[in-house]
């Protein structure tokens, strides 16, 4: 059965040969199971038997390690193609399989940096001489300071930073827009900017100013996605982070240091733009962690 089911999924599937290849594997230990289990027949297979399948992937034994969520999905999917299969040929009278469900793959938590490395990000963005430095610390300030994602960080124009509420306009996913707070060192770095770097961005070359960007690139024309992301891993890698810095990097951080300090997590989803505070609590998760940490390493009586 195992032999025609995968010759199916060659022929009349056209599947790659190494993902034949793990089917393979999966289903080899799969019926190696059924056997172990006393159940030598398709036909005879319950649901039951698939369930205790998949905890025994997660489980692992003398002979196998325990599986990853997402390799033991993989497993489950081949096993339930087989039940299906011999549905189909009218060689089962039932799927037994049908109703396990694959585990889902764990959740990838937020990646923030310390407040620390934040700190020495920006400096190192800062560290070019002349309007580009002046232009980068802001734009890695104002990413920090608000939570701002790198396209709408980019996608902004003059008007949307009121320097006298300390407020911008950000517009988020969907052209929904929002008003978030800016802080002072933010507020004081995208000042020098506009005073001492953007006019002399907005005359370099002959692109002029387009549409009263914000920040702009080198020929005087809004600053590129592309352009940001380099001008963050330049500064990452003048800074000395070892830990993977990416567009989003400054945004997780923005929303685990506030919860950190005690922000309620509704008005983090607010300033995140966020449409379901189900999305903002997975910054909570990365908190409960260094919580964790601090209580291991200071209560008296944490460490066994």
């Amino acid at each position: 059965m195992v032999s025609g089911y995968l010759d199916h999924l060659t022929v009349e599937r056209g599947l790659a040969a190494n993902t034949i290849a793990s089917y393979r594997r999966d289903l080899r230990r799969y019926t190696e199971f059924l056997d172990t289990a006393g159940v030598h027949r398709l036909a005879e297979v319950a649901e039951t038997d698939v369930a205790a399948f998949l905890a025994a992937l997660r489980r692992g034994d003398d002979d196998h390690p325990p599986l990853s969520a997402t390799s033991a999905a993989r497993a489950v999917v081949a096993v339930r193609g087989l039940h299906r299969f011999a549905l189909l040929d009218g060689l089962v009278p039932d799927d037994v399989a049908h109703e396990v469900r694959p585990p889902a793959p764990a959740r990838r938590l937020p990646k923030a940096i310390p407040v620390e490395s934040v700190v020495a990000l920006i400096e190192g963005a800062g560290a070019l001489e002349g309007p580009r430095g002046l232009r980068d610390r802001a734009l890695l300030e104002l990413l920090y300071g608000t939570g701002a994602r790198i396209s709408e960080a980019v996608g902004l124009a003059v008007d949307d930073l009121d320097r006298g509420q300390s407020v911008v306009r950000l517009a988020g996913k969907g052209g929904k827009e929002r008003l978030v707070p800016v802080g002072s060192y933010a507020l004081r770095a995208v000042e020098d900017y506009l005073v001492r770097a953007r006019p002399a961005l907005a005359a370099t070359g002959r692109a002029g100013v387009r549409g009263g960007a914000l920040f702009l690139n080198a020929r005087g024309g809004r600053l590129s996605r592309q352009s940001a992301w380099s001008i963050l891993r330049t500064a990452a890698e003048r800074a000395g982070l070892t830990a993977e810095v990416s567009p989003h990097t400054l945004r997780h951080s923005f929303a685990t240091h506030l919860l950190d300090g005690g922000a309620d997590v509704r008005v983090v989803q607010e300033l995140l733009g966020h449409a379901s505070v189900t999305t903002t609590q997975v910054y909570t998760l990365v908190t409960v962690d260094r919580l964790r940490e601090v209580y291991a390493s200071s209560h008296p009586r944490a460490l066994t």
